[in-house]
Parts: C-alpha cells; sequence; structure tokens
C-alpha cells in the first residue's frame, strides 16, 4: 500500500434484499412457472434496499470545520456500563450488527423445514464462521434433542453391535480440527447464468468451524469392525428425513472423519446436529450426517435414497455421476462483491476465500479485467487441509469499469475452472458442485453486480 493513495471506502451490501412477504410472493409466482421471477425479485428489492444501505453510512467525517464525535466526549466515556455476564450471562453480538444473518433464498424451496439459510460471507473476517452465522440446510428441520437419551449404534460388519452414550463417547480421547463445510449445491442457481445478486446468496452454503470430537476410527474399533472386507459404512441421522449416507472406509481409516460434539469451542449448536453429527472433511455437506445416530459398516455402497435420486451430477449426455462427494478446488472474492458500492477513487484491498476438498490451497490468483490479466494474492495464515483459506492483493481503482475474479489451486495442481471449461464437461443442467470463477463487475458509478464472463 502506497502512502499517497487515498484508501478507497466501500458501501456495504444490504442484507434484506427481501423481507418475509416479499418471499412468500416469489414462491407463488415460482410456482405459476415464472423462472426469471427471482432474478425480477432481487432486482426491484436492491433498488429499494440502496436508500437503506445509503443511511446506514450515516454520520461522515465534516470536510471543514472539527469533528464533533472527537471534539464531543459520548456518553459511554462518562457513564457506568452496563454488568458482567448480562443478557442472561450468553454474549450476543452488538445491536449495530443484528443487520448481519443467515438469510433464506426467495422460492429456493417450499417449506423452512426442508430449506436452507445462507452465512454472510461479505460481513466475515478471517476463516471462522461464528456458530450463530453458520449456514444450515435441513431436510425436515432441526430438533433440539435431550444428550442424555440420545444414543449411537455400531452395527453391520462388527464382531459386536456396539451402543455408545454421549457420556461414554465423551470420555474417549479427542481431537479438534479446523474444517470447512460446503452443501454440494452451493452456486447451484448460476449454472444457466447469474442468478442472485450477492456473494451470500451465490456462495454462502458453506461455513468453516473448529470441530471436536473422536475419530469414527476408534468407535469403529471398539466394535470390532471388519476393516479388511468392511469398505463402506452407512451413516444415520436421527432427524424426520432419516438422511443416510455412504462413507468410503479409507476415509475412515485415515483417521479424518469425527463423530463430533463441539464446534468452535462449545457443544454443537441444534441446527448444526447437537448432540453428535459426523464430520467428513473435503466431502460435500449431505455426507456430514446431523442428528447421528446408527453406523453401519458393509462391503458396497448403500445407495441411500438421498444418493441413488439426490446429489448425482447430470451430464450433458443424459447420464448422471453418482458418489462425486468431493468438493473440488474453489474461491470467491467477498470484498468487493454484488451488491457493495465503491465511494471513491483509490486503493482498495480486495480480500475473499479459497478452498479444496482434496487438500491445502497452494495459491490464489486475482484479475481485475476479466481474466486477461493475473496477480498472486497474499494468503493469510493460518492455511490448513480442507480448510477456509483468507487472501488478500492490493488494488487501485481508477474510476473505470474493472470484472474482479480469484482462481484459486490447490496443492494437488488443481486449478479452479471458468465457466465455459466446467460446462464443456458438465453442461448447463446441473445443480451440484459447481466450482467455476465468480466474476463480479464493478461499474463506473461504483456499484457492483453479479456477471459471468464466457
Amino acid at each position: 500500500m502506497q502512502d499517497n493513495l487515498s484508501s478507497g471506502r466501500i458501501r456495504k451490501a444490504p442484507e434484506n434484499y427481501l423481507d418475509r412477504d416479499g418471499i412468500q410472493t416469489v414462491v407463488a409466482e415460482a410456482k405459476q412457472g415464472r423462472r426469471n421471477f427471482i432474478r425480477n425479485a432481487f432486482a426491484a428489492a436492491a433498488a429499494g434496499a440502496a436508500g437503506t444501505a445509503a443511511l446506514a453510512q450515516g454520520n461522515p467525517v465534516p470536510t471543514e470545520g472539527g469533528d464533533p464525535n472527537i471534539l464531543n466526549l459520548p456518553e459511554h466515556s462518562k457513564s457506568l456500563g452496563q454488568g458482567v455476564a448480562a443478557d442472561d450471562g450468553y454474549g450476543k453480538p452488538s445491536k449495530f450488527e443484528s443487520n448481519v444473518q443467515r438469510r433464506q433464498s426467495p422460492g429456493l424451496t417450499q417449506t423452512t423445514q426442508a430449506s436452507v439459510s445462507f452465512a454472510p460471507l461479505q460481513s466475515l473476517f478471517g476463516i471462522v464462521t461464528p456458530s450463530g452465522l453458520h449456514f444450515e440446510r435441513h431436510h425436515q428441520g432441526w430438533w433440539d434433542i435431550d444428550p442424555s437419551k440420545h444414543r449411537l449404534m455400531v452395527n453391520g460388519m462388527v464382531k459386536a453391535n456396539k451402543v455408545f452414550t454421549m457420556d461414554e463417547i465423551m470420555r474417549l480421547p479427542a481431537v479438534s480440527r479446523f474444517h470447512f463445510i460446503e452443501c454440494g449445491a452451493n452456486t447451484a442457481v448460476e449454472w444457466g447464468n447469474v442468478a442472485v445478486p450477492t456473494v451470500q446468496y451465490t456462495h454462502g452454503m458453506i461455513s468453516c468451524s473448529e470441530f471436536t470430537g473422536v475419530p469414527l476410527i476408534t468407535l469403529l474399533e471398539l466394535a470390532g469392525a471388519d476393516l479388511k472386507k468392511g469398505k463402506f459404512v452407512l451413516a444415520e441421522g436421527a432427524d424426520g428425513s432419516s438422511m443416510t449416507r455412504t462413507i468410503p472406509m479409507e476415509l475412515i481409516t485415515s483417521g479424518e472423519v469425527i463423530v463430533a460434539y463441539g464446534q468452535n469451542g462449545e457443544m454443537l449448536r441444534p441446527e448444526q446436529g447437537y448432540p453428535l453429527r459426523l464430520v467428513v472433511p473435503g466431502v460435500q455437506g449431505v455426507s456430514w450426517v446431523k442428528y447421528l445416530r446408527r453406523i453401519e459398516v458393509g462391503d458396497m455402497p448403500y445407495a441411500a435414497k438421498d444418493e441413488a435420486v439426490h446429489y448425482m451430477d447430470l451430464q450433458p449426455s443424459g447420464l448422471h455421476r453418482q458418489y462425486t462427494n468431493l468438493q473440488e478446488c474453489k474461491s470467491v472474492v467477498t470484498t468487493p462483491s454484488g451488491g457493495q458500492v465503491l465511494l471513491d477513487k483509490g486503493f482498495y484491498n480486495i480480500s475473499g476465500l479459497a478452498w479444496s476438498g482434496r487438500g491445502k490451497v497452494k495459491h490464489v490468483d486475482v484479475s481485475a479485467d476479466g481474466g486477461r490479466n493475473w496477480r498472486r494474492a497474499r494468503l493469510e495464515n493460518p492455511v490448513m487441509s480442507k480448510a477456509l483459506t483468507r487472501f488478500n492483493i492490493d488494488w487501485v481503482w481508477d474510476g473505470k469499469p474493472a470484472i474482479i475474479q480469484s482462481r484459486a489451486t490447490d496443492e494437488t495442481g488443481y486449478v479452479q475452472p471458468t465457466y465455459k471449461q466446467l460446462r464443456a464437461v458438465r453442461g448447463t443442467r446441473s445443480i451440484y458442485h459447481n466450482n467455476a470463477i465468480q466474476s463480479w463487475l464493478v461499474q463506473e458509478s461504483g456499484e457492483v453486480k453479479n456477471v459471468q464472463v464466457s
């Protein structure tokens, strides 16, 4: 950063593009087959929300005279503040940050019980997602389960069926690791064309936490599992959808798969599977079975309902790819990103997130001209395997239109593809595993729009 460059200011993206009534309208229109209505509704709401966002940038430094925020002693510097352990003893965000929330995408699902909420990536720092902002995906709603009554059974190709209580699991030697979890359908709405305005909606089905628990291999060994003939396990959840997923045994014997009860230093949140969930690093989130109640060891894939009908990749030939669980290398710029407004020419710090289900992110390149030229970004520590990695790079905006992109490469040499490259092998009718390069158009007005570069 050069000292003679003024720092550019960014107006935050409006958080609440659509209210509850607006979402219900979108759902009703979607039922009538108006496929472009989601995009149009977002556009209309964005226009109305821009004024609100502008007001939120109030109380600027005066261009002349002294700043009253410096000259006048504020009330909090003259009075007694609140006491410790207020608000029922559990800390909460500032009231001035109350607009930073998980959001639902309008028209995506018909019920909130089988739906998704998106993490506000544009408002987060570092790599750890606060537990209260961690994205959600439910197939039949969430439950707050009594841990004293919850049980985990291990059966199938084992010497003896084994049932564990929570107390028994939590007495075993534990591990804590940072990992990202990404829904296989993250960025799904963008397969055909631009559909949603902000990074929260394009990429917000991803979060990163420190998970604590017992390696699944430990529980299998305690049950006497046949680790030679047993090639797969079936993980089953205790919610009403009975979510079941096949996990290859080689992932488990590596020690990476965790039966987790902790998240970010505390017990799992109910929305995240309390009191027990599976952590399968690098694999799509649907395999991270919540409310885990059973592990069955078998010698072949189980072809459960959510892997024989859903969570498959439609190919241009009409065939489906099954058991494509790996989340490939991917990245996205979060600042500047859709819905934000650059208020000045000058210096900006482009920042974003990169990740790979194959291991560590090796490097990230950033372009400000739609991919014609690339510069190597800085990777912020820590850089960990199968965890989010924060990157940033200096940029001076000259006030002219610019298309900002990021392109990640992981330690295996895999390079994040363009949309053209991805569609050449996957077509345009897929839902899952969209890891194409994201483009943000900075207009002369400073407004940032979601675009796609062919």
